[in-house]
């Protein structure tokens, strides 16, 4: 089911000076239960267009729709409870514990005070165990590793309980193991909570055995949407990957270096 949609969306930055257009007339819309990965070469728009989706920058021309509502039109409140936003940066907090970190995605529902009644913690409990991370629920958050912060602020998310999910670059960081660990959960999250799951990543060859959607944003902000199959076929993969020395293999989805 369609969960967000871009009409003639046009994204870029708006200052008394200038105008600098990113990417414009981009129509294109996310499912929910799928999880769909932002790739493409350094500088052509992604982080632009992950923020202008979260709301932290308005757009250029054009609309986004969560759940058929503009959002341009939502207040912050509602925002929070249809959008969550996970970000590479550490969480500048100390002497707070795992579970009430989690507990602050619980502040679009709570009062003034902030108090967490029993449905709000049983809310939290249910986070932390979709994420797997319960052993750590009494840790500080300055103690964690890189990999035990991300899913610390993925099940803070999930306690917001939005459908639309966001993420920049949630692999950012982690080594090898941790990274197919955190996109194999991210997968799993869409299907089990029914989340609509958008991020961005360099992580490449993750996404192509990953991944239900791909956007690919070139040049332009020129965007190829599709599974990783459909891009690998109509020749746009092999456009962004194949330079001097990698190949690319459109039916395995891999990538290989040639040596000299």
């Amino acid at each position: 089911m369609e969960s967000v949609r871009l009409e003639k969306l046009t994204i870029g930055y708006l200052s008394k000076k200038n105008r600098k257009t990113v990417a414009t007339d981009i129509n294109a819309s996310l499912e929910s239960s799928r999880m769909t990965c932002l790739i493409g070469p350094n500088g052509v728009g992604k982080s632009t267009l992950l923020r202008t989706l979260s709301a932290f920058q308005p757009p250029l021309n054009g609309a986004v729709f969560i759940h058929g509502k503009n959002l341009a039109s939502l207040k912050e409140k509602q925002l929070a409870k249809m959008v969550g936003v996970v970000l590479t940066a550490k969480p500048d907090v100390q002497n707070m514990t795992v579970e009430e970190m989690v507990g602050l995605g619980r502040s679009p529902y709570t009062g003034f005070w902030g108090t967490l009644n029993a449905d709000d913690k049983a809310i939290v409990d249910e986070a932390i165990d979709m994420v797997g991370i319960r052993p750590l629920a009494s840790r500080m958050i300055q103690t964690l590793s890189d990999g035990e912060r991300q899913k610390v602020m993925i099940a803070k998310a999930l306690a917001q309980q939005t459908p639309v999910i966001f993420l920049d670059e949630p692999t950012a960081f982690l080594d090898y193991p941790s990274k197919v660990e955190m996109m194999q959960l991210l997968h799993r999250l869409s299907r089990t909570a029914d989340k609509t799951i958008f991020l961005s990543t360099h992580d490449l060859e993750l996404v192509l055995q990953i991944a239900d959607t791909v956007w690919l944003m070139s040049d332009g902000g020129h965007l190829d949407m599709g599974t990783p199959h459909q891009l690998a076929e109509s020749g746009a993969l092999s456009n962004f990957i194949e330079k001097k020395g990698i190949v690319f293999d459109r039916k395995q989805l891999s990538v290989r270096v040639l040596s000299d």
